[in-house]
């Protein structure tokens, strides 16, 4: 166990988290809503500080991240735990993994120098924080960043931008890109499917994006829950009155976990979606989980040259000159270096 970041003590021995929106006072010998923060004879601490489930190599646009180091690896980490309990979680096997009675905590034990070193030795550009909400298990995420950033390397969270907003700050200080989901635009939806809450996440975004972390929007279209117009119009006008250039991922959900009563999305509703971002305003909007619709495509908002080609997470071809439009030299938003 580490001490955590972000909480303070209150009486009777009990504990206030503040790393995340649910803001969790926590019992002496019990854990927080994520699973993984403990509170130990009045102190706060951090289950899964070094403990990695998961370690893989990753293409960047997995994440998905397509304005940022296109074409790269991207060394990829987890812990168990999270802080949302989503019904259509496709990592649900560790994401809910500890129950918030019983914090049993598996993991191979790492320090944040052998995550970089792995990382390197294995070519990637740098290392995401991703599978689960990273945000849980901040303290090792922040630690491994640090040691990245010494070493060249980039950071990357993808997220449910959820997180507490003093931690949003320090945060921003290593991370380089995030990708955040919008999940929905009701709150009805936030706390129905994720047991959360809307509000927090849309005034994380809008703080990341002040704070100069590069950031891409990603939302997962289910039938009959948020693909109305209305409500993907909703998303987009609010992406577009934070920056235009921010792109923005609709995605086709597939049944999982609890949610197997929706069918898979169409592709005629990723379409309608990637449509209505673009008349909204958007600069950069994609279809994601559909490989070869022609919608995971970056064309340039000026020309409309096609910069950068893909299939699936694949790129196949790139008409760019460093971060510019390789046909009208126009500048293509984006970390290209």
């Amino acid at each position: 166990m580490k001490e955590a970041l972000f909480w303070e003590a209150e009486k009777d021995n009990q504990v206030w988290c503040h790393l995340c929106g649910h803001g969790c006072h926590i019992k002496e010998e019990r854990v927080g809503i994520c699973g993984v923060r403990k509170n130990v004879g009045g102190r706060l601490y951090s289950l899964v500080y070094g403990r990695l489930v998961a370690e893989n190599v990753d293409p960047i646009e997995k994440k998905p991240l397509f304005h940022f180091q296109p074409g790269s690896t991207s060394y990829s980490i987890s812990t168990v735990g999270c802080n949302f309990k989503c019904e259509h979680c496709q990592n649900y096997q560790i994401s809910q993994f500890p129950s918030r009675r019983s914090a049993e905590i598996v993991g191979q034990e790492r320090t944040a120098k052998e995550v970089v070193a792995a990382a390197e030795g294995a070519g990637c550009r740098s290392i995401s924080y991703t599978y689960v909400e990273p945000t849980i298990f901040y303290e090792f995420a922040y630690d491994c960043g640090v040691v990245a950033h010494q070493r060249g390397l980039k950071n990357v969270f993808v997220s449910n931008g959820f997180m507490g907003r003093e931690v949003v700050k320090p945060l921003a200080q290593m991370l380089d890109g995030i990708n955040v989901d919008i999940k929905a635009f009701t709150e009805k939806f936030y706390r129905e499917v994720c047991k959360a809450r809307l509000a927090p996440v849309l005034e994380n975004v809008r703080l990341l994006h002040e704070l100069g972390v590069w950031v891409e929007i990603t939302t997962l279209v289910i039938p009959g829950w948020n693909d109305s117009p209305e409500e993907l119009r909703d998303i987009a006008r609010f992406v577009k009155g934070i920056d235009a250039s921010i792109p923005w991922h609709v995605t086709a959900f597939h049944p999982t976990h609890k949610m197997m009563d929706r069918p898979p999305t169409p592709a005629s509703t990723l379409r309608l979606a990637r449509e209505i971002g673009l008349e909204e305003g958007l600069r950069y909007v994609y279809q994601g989980n559909i490989p070869g619709e022609g919608g995971e495509n970056t064309f340039c908002p000026q020309c409309g040259t096609e910069v950068i080609s893909r299939y699936g997470f694949r790129v196949i071809n790139r008409k760019m000159t460093g971060s510019a439009c390789g046909a009208c030299g126009a500048a293509i938003a984006g970390v290209w270096e």
